[in-house]
């Protein structure tokens, strides 16, 4: 999920009641919801390595504990910086309780993360094997909303009760913030459901008169009826938006023409040689539907990575199609070789303006 919502989660644990245990549980939680994107700062190594190890050790139930124990450092610093004051004087820090919620909100994040496409690999050093729900889009704007209000609404209610000369004894905002994370909970069980609904539609048809190997649905934005279909047959992949409400595949179209068929590219040396690269394992290992496309150029060759995963979303869609825009290297990546195949780095970005990076 984006980061806004980690930390508007992160927050509403806190006023649920876990912020009348003990001093700072609110901006605690609120810092660890967020904290396992610290892997960000992979990105000063490179982006072929940042994408290595992008939702890696600090996505992990093993890298949790370590994502805790920094955020309780920051948090024990700030407040010895701020003198050691407190809100609320007769609810004092209890470091050791500060922690384990530390650790919830860090494990809160593996399972937001765990909703959307994109997925997470919690076993990790263990296993890398990648896990996603594929029910939540990167950026749910009903959650959004929900964990927002939660938060919002109790604190228009404490403006008024001190414009009338109330002082709470206790932190306020827990009713709001519960139903806020009860809403949030709702919503992944009725996109779970129509998820389950959208692959079944896939599943029980054919394509081209060719039986689906593997179906996948990823959710669209707002819409919880609204999916992407990919399909995996013998010899090619079907795109196909499918409605879950109905349940129907293509449902603007009363034949197979708003479906796309992308047929799979031949093995050649060229692309083998793109796979063995650094760049082409991590790829492949995380990408549930690759697709590769070779352009030739002067000096060599260029291979491009695609998982139709996201193929479909609006501005990815063009670079499956043979065209290239910014928005549809979000999620692909290309490798450079020469003409004796020798990787010459991983390039990003579209003409005129493509950077080329030296493997890690």
């Amino acid at each position: 999920m984006e980061p806004v919502t980690h930390f508007l989660t992160g927050a509403c644990l806190g006023r649920a009641g876990l912020n009348r245990k003990t001093a700072l549980a609110t901006l605690t939680l609120t810092l660890a919801a967020e904290a396992p994107d610290l892997d960000i700062l992979g990105r000063f190594r490179g982006p072929a390595f940042a994408f290595a190890h992008h939702r890696g050790f600090t996505h992990s139930f093993l890298g949790v504990p370590l994502d805790a124990a920094v955020v309780l450092g920051f948090v024990y610093l700030v407040w010895r910086l701020r003198g050691r004051k407190l809100k609320y004087p007769d609810l004092p820090p209890r470091w050791g309780l500060l922690f384990l919620y530390a650790c919830l909100a860090g494990l809160s994040h593996i399972l937001l993360d765990f909703t959307n496409a994109y997925g997470v690999r919690p076993f990790w050093p263990f296993s890398e094997r990648w896990y996603s729900w594929d029910i939540v889009f990167i950026f749910e704007p009903i959650m959004f909303t929900c964990l927002l209000v939660g938060l919002i609404a109790p604190a228009l209610f404490s403006l008024i009760d001190q414009e009338v000369g109330a002082r709470p004894r206790a932190p306020r905002g827990r009713i709001g913030a519960t139903m806020a994370l009860i809403a949030v909970v709702s919503l992944w069980l009725v996109r779970d459901y129509e998820h389950r609904r959208a692959i079944n539609a896939l599943q029980s048809r054919t394509y081209n008169s060719a039986d689906p190997l593997k179906a996948s649905a990823y959710p669209a934005l707002a819409s919880p009826f609204r999916w992407y279909g990919v399909v995996e047959t013998k010899d090619f992949f079907a795109l196909a938006p499918v409605d879950s409400l109905k349940p129907e595949v293509n449902p603007s179209s009363a034949d197979d023409e708003g479906i796309k068929i992308l047929y799979k590219p031949e093995q050649t040396p060229i692309t083998l040689a793109a796979k063995r690269s650094y760049l082409g394992r991590v790829y492949l290992d995380w990408a549930a539907y690759p697709i590769t496309q070779t352009e030739n150029l002067d000096s060599g060759y260029l291979v491009n990575f695609q998982d139709l995963r996201y193929a479909q979303m609006p501005g990815l869609l063009s670079r499956v199609r043979g065209r290239r825009d910014d928005a549809s290297k979000t999620l692909g990546a290309s490798v450079k070789l020469d003409r004796d195949l020798k990787v010459l780095g991983d390039v990003y970005g579209s003409p005129p303006h493509r950077k080329i990076y030296p493997e890690p």
